[in-house]
């Protein structure tokens, strides 16, 4: 039996996107700094995949301004959120088929 994997998306394979969307679907927004360190990130590693997932349409980024401090925020589109979805019930597909090939 082969496991079925067109459904995974290319976009969130990466634990720092899937990462970035968990968050940023328990959380309306969030802003670059909490996100930064709530998962333990890089400035630079947190640009990088925060862009990746903006060039896809899963997130916005608001910038403004806190005072006179610069300010970025994130929060998951409608695509982005659906996305997500389907790339967790393809995750779970994806398990419970291997959950069947190994009591063969």
């Amino acid at each position: 039996m082969n496991l079925n994997l067109e459904n995974i998306d290319k976009t969130l394979e990466s634990k720092i996107r899937l990462g970035i969307m968990a968050v940023l679907m328990v959380n309306e927004s969030m802003d670059f700094k909490s996100l930064r360190t709530l998962l333990n990130l890089t400035d630079g590693n947190l640009v990088t995949h925060t862009r990746t997932l903006e060039n896809a349409g899963y997130i916005v980024s608001v910038k403004q301004f806190v005072g006179r401090v610069p300010n970025t925020s994130y929060r998951a589109t409608d695509q982005g959120r659906e996305a997500f979805r389907r790339h967790l019930q393809a995750l779970e597909s994806l398990l419970n088929a291997a959950s069947q090939t190994s009591g063969e």
